[in-house]
């Protein structure tokens, strides 16, 4: 007996196919962006591996989207990527890190930026304020914003100081830049549009947040050892402490996706997905290129 029907390869490779497609498709927009913004993005280390994992992860988590739409998508993950690169290895003072917050925060709250972070945020920042919901929903995605630069520069103190514990360290999982593009993606695709909703979605998405956290940690731990970026494994005595602890959280999201599938099923899949893509990137290779 078989639990039931075979699904047809041509039918499945063709979906396949087409997901590539909005991948390509990213890909080419992610380098045209970092093209018109050569301070912001050097070839070393945003090369054309980066721009096709980070267009492949978007895609595989939302294959319904058009590729224009993803567009959006994809250049807010370029932020967070550029705002890890300017903290974690430019910045040589907490000053410097206050002065990135300063700047993102200063766009999102409606300015103009001089400053090539301020000037890309920018621009993404007109694409996502051009969705209907953009009144309603905005300070959701300043709110996650302030969140996650707050958590970046922690973790810069951390590394200049006392190490944290794993608990300390999970519980800011925001410097993983996971929510806030999540925010930005659901505002400029209309997928939500209520503050409730999109409050319920950032709380089941910090969870899932976590989790990416503990498994990007478990794909990169030799690179931030030589790096001295901070790493889950870097923190505990049994690196299977963090094995465990990612397990857990995995079954805490399942949880947590099961009972939202019922609420807005489509954007709990969004968040299923995209835990599942990047348990397997991250179990493979990694999105950063030489660092």
């Amino acid at each position: 007996m078989t639990d039931g029907p075979t699904p047809d390869p041509l039918a499945v490779a063709a979906e396949q196919g087409r997901v590539c497609a909005l991948a390509a498709q990213g890909q080419r927009g992610l380098r045209k962006a970092a093209a018109a913004h050569p301070e912001l993005f050097p070839g070393d280390p945003f090369d054309a591996t980066l721009f096709s994992s980070i267009a492949q992860a978007m895609a595989f988590s939302a294959p319904w989207h058009t590729a224009a739409e993803l567009a959006v998508t994809n250049r807010a993950v370029l932020w967070g990527f550029a705002v890890d690169w300017l903290v974690d290895h430019q910045a040589t003072s907490r000053a410097e890190v206050n002065r990135i917050t300063g700047v993102c925060l200063d766009v999102l709250d409606g300015g103009q930026s001089g400053d090539p972070l301020g000037r890309f945020l920018a621009e993404l920042r007109d694409d996502v304020a051009a969705a209907p919901a953009w009144p309603a929903l905005r300070g959701h995605w300043r709110d996650t914003m302030a969140r996650t630069l707050d958590a970046m520069a922690r973790e810069w103190d951390w590394r200049h100081t006392a190490r944290p514990t794993l608990t300390d360290y999970l519980a800011n999982a925001d410097n993983l830049a996971a929510t806030v593009v999540n925010v930005a993606h659901w505002i400029h695709t209309g997928s939500v549009s209520d503050a409730a909703t999109l409050a319920r979605l950032i709380e089941v998405g910090d969870e899932v947040q976590r989790a990416l956290r503990l498994v990007n940690d478990l794909g990169t731990h030799r690179r931030d050892a030589e790096s001295g970026d901070l790493n889950a494994l870097l923190l505990v005595d049994d690196p299977t402490e963090v094995e465990r602890r990612f397990a857990e959280q995995v079954d805490h999201c399942r949880v947590l996706l099961a009972k939202l599938a019922g609420e807005v099923p489509r954007e709990a899949d969004f968040l299923s997905r995209q835990l599942g893509f990047t348990t397997g990137f991250y179990r493979n290779t990694d999105f950063w290129g030489v660092r």
